[in-house]
């Protein structure tokens, strides 16, 4: 039995993780690299393995960083079986269609500023393209269940438990047998932070021998919600008093639909005006609403009875989804008094890059970061400080103000974290999915256990 890392191994995303054992090899998650031109060319490099040799992919949730490359497994000659929640199957058909669409995009794109520059390179092309993308869901088979042990194979039974990170995640839970050799490995995924308004806490977890887990905020702790929701709605408040718009890079699956219940819950409540009017500019967002209206199993009791009684908890009268790209465009004439929420979160693409080149410049408005934001992202070096971006070939200054409100992380913090690990009573802790600096820093918390920081492609026993 092997354990092997390729992907979110001392960084935060590309998980990728893979298990052989009875003579099977299995991924868990096979997510995109994200963040600047070098990370995008990582994501083209060889897997460091074979795809064609992969016989299950087990998928933790439907975040890019953790299914965008499953198109490409395809193309690279995947031919095995997808498993994931219901969930987490829709939500994945979105993002990845999303991403591959953008990427032919991107690709037009830079062939045409190559081609005015005279150049006749003809090797600009996406990573993957739309056809991949539909071409990969034929492999999506079996339905997990949460709690609910599946036979992954012969001698590998499998276990989804709740996350709580976004609508379907799950961690996994893998019992594996090899001859006379028995072991367990509980692979995190994303952990929820505890106490949202939306979705159901992370399960507890079972115990188990070895445990790899995620480190995104491993270095430290939130904001509470309730002082991080008043943030949100003073910024706001303030915006408008200064004649600006509030632009906010949203995650199109769980982040946009907790904004939108916080600002119709602070309509309600009088913390902002009736008269608000909020637009959210992302189809995959509109589409993930919908979705999440869908599965009730995952969502906080109250917010899953208010749906099944017929009452939209996400709806208020300011409120407008724009599908269409026209619609988008015609945004861009609004002055004052509105709240834009587009895609990306991390601003590397989405309709929110063109929302801050017409709000960025402005000293009026506001730019409101409400999510985790990697380095190389275009959201790090605006919260980092950046006097000037470039977007779209054109320098625009930054004169906006801008803000940074953790408490809305859909991630756990390092005591949620450090909490988690301690119930598994792993006596090995491989951690991943992290900046190094907070892997080290999660690392010098932990007791009873070994603890590996994985580099890529290395491989341990079990």
């Amino acid at each position: 039995m092997r354990l092997s890392f390729h992907g979110a191994d001392r960084g935060v995303t590309g998980s990728c993780h893979m298990v052989e054992c009875a003579g099977k090899r299995i991924l868990i998650d096979c997510g995109l690299y994200q963040g600047g031109r070098e990370l995008d060319e990582e994501n083209s490099q060889p897997f460091g393995f074979d795809p064609t040799s992969i016989d299950y992919v087990l998928l933790t949730h439907a975040h890019l960083d953790h299914c965008g490359r499953l198109p490409l497994l395809h193309k690279k000659g995947f031919h095995g079986e997808i498993i994931t929640t219901a969930p987490s199957r829709e939500l994945a058909r979105l993002v990845l269609l999303d991403a591959a669409h953008l990427q032919e995009e991107d690709a037009r794109y830079r062939a045409r500023i190559a081609a005015r520059r005279g150049s006749t390179d003809q090797r600009i092309a996406p990573l993957y393209s739309v056809l991949d993308a539909l071409n990969s869901f034929e492999h999506f088979g079996r339905t997990a269940v949460y709690d609910e042990q599946i036979e992954v194979a012969a001698d590998v039974r499998g276990t989804f438990i709740n996350a709580g990170h976004i609508l379907g995640s799950a961690s996994i839970y893998l019992q594996l047998t090899e001859g006379s050799q028995q072991s367990t490995v509980l692979f995190s995924g994303d952990l929820g932070n505890y106490g949202g308004p939306l979705l159901c806490d992370p399960t507890k977890p079972p115990t188990v021998a070895n445990v790899v887990m995620e480190t995104t905020y491993g270095d430290r702790l939130h904001k509470p919600l309730g002082p991080s929701v008043e943030e949100f709605y003073d910024a706001v408040t303030d915006t408008f008093r200064r004649g600006g718009n509030v632009v906010v890079p949203t995650f199109a699956l769980e982040r946009a639909q907790e904004l939108l219940y916080f600002i119709s819950q602070g309509i309600s409540h009088g913390r902002l005006m009736k008269s608000t009017q909020v637009f959210v500019d992302s189809p995959m967002a509109i589409s993930a609403t919908e979705i999440m209206q869908r599965h009730l199993e995952g969502l906080q009791p109250e917010i899953a009875t208010l749906i099944r009684e017929g009452h939209d908890p996400f709806h208020f009268a300011g409120l407008h989804f724009t599908r269409e790209s026209a619609e988008s465009v015609a945004l861009n004439k609004i002055q004052t008094g509105a709240i834009i929420m587009a895609g990306s979160g991390m601003c590397t693409g989405g309709r929110v890059r063109q929302h801050l080149k017409h709000n960025l410049w402005r000293p009026e408005s506001s730019i409101v970061f409400v999510g985790y934001a990697a380095n190389g992202t275009l959201a790090r070096r605006i919260i980092d400080g950046a006097k000037e971006i470039n977007l779209f070939g054109e320098k625009i200054a930054v004169r906006a103000r801008i803000y940074t409100i953790n408490g809305f992380s859909a991630h756990a913090d390092q005591a949620e974290l450090l909490a988690w690990q301690k119930q598994t009573g792993a006596k090995r802790t491989f951690l991943v999915h992290g900046e190094e600096e907070s892997m080290r820093s999660f690392a010098t918390h932990l007791g009873n256990t070994q603890i590996d920081l994985p580099e890529p492609n290395q491989v341990f026993e079990l």
